[in-house]
């Protein structure tokens, strides 16, 4: 069975690979953009650096090579049997229009939606219109789309990764810091991060620099600067597990402190005018997945929010200090009963159904 795959994110390539792991029965030929670092035994068309663009303007200045690298995709679904599509809705969606356009036969799949419960609802008719199936990982994105016979929850990858939800509050005196998977957002967050982290040596605390995957090969000076007072590691729910406290950037890195009990502030920041143009599109009350599952189910906030100019040493050490360890511990129980079960199984099931 040949599988087109386009997962430009990194952590759309960690569900990739657990999803395969349901797949090892099966003759599978991978073809596509994905991490062939992570994703072993396959070869991927580009790097997963290639694409390590932030904001409206980061984008901008790729587009020929963005869309290049489309129409090489598209070229492999004319012989596939399924294509799979994860995330990075602004890349796949316009490979789902034109493999239909094409009248190419495989099916093709989106797996981790676009969040159209947030901004550009229009593109659930563009998903249902050029997705065969769609593999729902919020139980609240299903009522977004009116063909209900192409969309289902599946429960979410998170949960086939992550370890069980700590019970009791850590006491390492471990803090972990993580600027985020993109160059502009690391340069744009790591600088405070490294204020924030100097003062909390001062004070006793281990200071730990969480770097994605991607970047195992990059020299970290070139991409964080100093980065001398900090431990590193490369594993975040590892790090994670052991730490009291996280400075996390706005993703999915914040729902998985949020899944496994950990304390922890999100902090997002952008280039001033990407911020204000997507303002202008959209104001959401809630960016961090765990604040907004929690506003689904009717329940306050959970965590602290800091977006652009409070993006600073001292509200970030403030929000530290304020914690209250035990109430992410009960949160994270809450989360896990409300997303059910991992998906990569079920997905797996699809492909190959």
């Amino acid at each position: 069975m040949k599988i087109v795959v386009s997962a430009l994110e990194p952590s759309a390539n960690v569900h990739l690979s657990v999803l395969l792991s349901h797949l090892q029965s099966h003759d599978i030929e991978l073809c596509g953009v994905f991490d062939s670092n992570m994703i072993q035994g396959f070869s991927s068309l580009y790097s997963l650096a290639d694409f390590a663009v932030m904001g409206f303007l980061g984008v901008v200045g790729k587009i020929p090579f963005l869309r290049q690298v489309q129409r090489e995709i598209v070229n492999l679904a004319k012989d596939a049997d399924r294509v799979l599509l994860m995330d990075s809705s602004s890349f796949n969606l316009p490979i789902a229009k034109m493999i239909k356009q094409q009248g190419y036969r495989a099916d093709v799949m989106y797996y981790i939606l676009p969040q159209v419960w947030i901004w550009k609802p229009w593109r659930a008719k563009q998903l249902e219109r050029y997705c065969d199936k769609l593999a729902a990982i919020f139980p609240f994105e299903t009522v977004c789309y009116q063909n209900q016979s192409k969309v289902a929850f599946v429960g979410n990858p998170l949960l086939d990764t992550l370890p069980p939800a700590r019970t009791a509050p850590t006491n390492s005196r471990e803090i972990a810091f993580l600027p985020g998977s993109r160059r502009a957002e690391i340069a744009y967050l790591f600088p405070v991060f490294a204020e924030v982290a100097q003062i909390l040596r001062t004070q006793g605390y281990t200071t730990t620099l969480i770097v994605p995957a991607v970047f195992q090969k990059t020299d970290l000076g070139s991409l964080y600067g100093d980065v001398s007072g900090f431990q590193i590691s490369y594993n975040t729910p590892e790090t994670l597990q052991r730490c009291d406290f996280a400075f996390v950037c706005s993703g999915t890195a914040t729902l998985q402190a949020a899944l496994m009990g950990i304390p922890f502030v999100l902090a997002y920041k952008a280039r001033a005018l990407d911020y204000a143009l997507a303002a202008f599109v959209v104001r959401p009350r809630f960016i961090g997945l765990a604040n907004i599952m929690f506003d689904k189910m009717g329940k306050p906030p959970l965590h602290v929010e800091l977006r652009q100019n409070d993006v600073n040493r001292d509200n970030l050490l403030a929000a530290f200090e304020r914690i209250d360890a035990n109430a992410f511990i009960t949160a994270a129980r809450e989360l896990r009963d409300y997303l059910q079960s991992g998906s990569s199984q079920k997905v797996a099931q699809w492909l190959v159904g």
